[in-house]
């Protein structure tokens, strides 16, 4: 796909990269919730190194193997009476925990989906509560840590 070239005019704002900070996030089947911050939406693949005894070649062949990913980190403030985090990790006995679906939306500026990322069989695995300081002028802050096994990236 060639990289788009700037027009003039009215052509023009159909080549502007889409912002990142107008997103939404469903876990479950609650939707569209409030977080600050999403991160570690990757997807790549290990790589198997392999030479054969006999090759004339002094170097390995390097093959795709097993996919994998980096973990998902989803951010937002803390409010009073929202446990959301909390329960989300309290839940987990021994593997009897029921695995989410979580989809990350990356919104246009009217409100619509133009790329959105599903992450399948995903489950809490560290929450990690705001830290406590009385010098401080920031807002509280607490993140989790999500492990999924699949995603899938769709683009509108």
């Amino acid at each position: 796909m060639a990289a788009p070239t700037a027009g003039t005019g009215g052509e023009q704002d159909q080549f502007w990269p889409l912002p990142k900070f107008y997103f939404s996030v469903d876990i479950g089947d609650q939707t569209d919730l409030p977080f600050q911050e999403v991160s570690g939406i990757d997807a790549g693949a290990e790589v198997i190194e392999y030479r054969h005894g006999n090759s004339r070649v002094h170097s390995v062949i390097k093959m795709p193997g097993l996919a994998n990913g980096a973990d998902l980190v989803l951010k937002k403030g803390v409010f009073t009476r929202d446990n959301l985090f909390y329960e989300l990790i309290s839940k987990i006995n021994l593997n009897t925990y029921e695995r989410l679906t979580i989809v990350i939306r990356l919104l246009d500026e009217s409100g619509e989906p133009r790329l959105t990322w599903t992450l399948r069989s995903a489950f809490v695995k560290q929450l990690t509560c705001t830290d406590l300081n009385s010098q401080s002028n920031e807002a509280a802050v607490e993140s989790i840590v999500v492990a999924f096994d699949e995603m899938i990236m769709e683009s509108a």
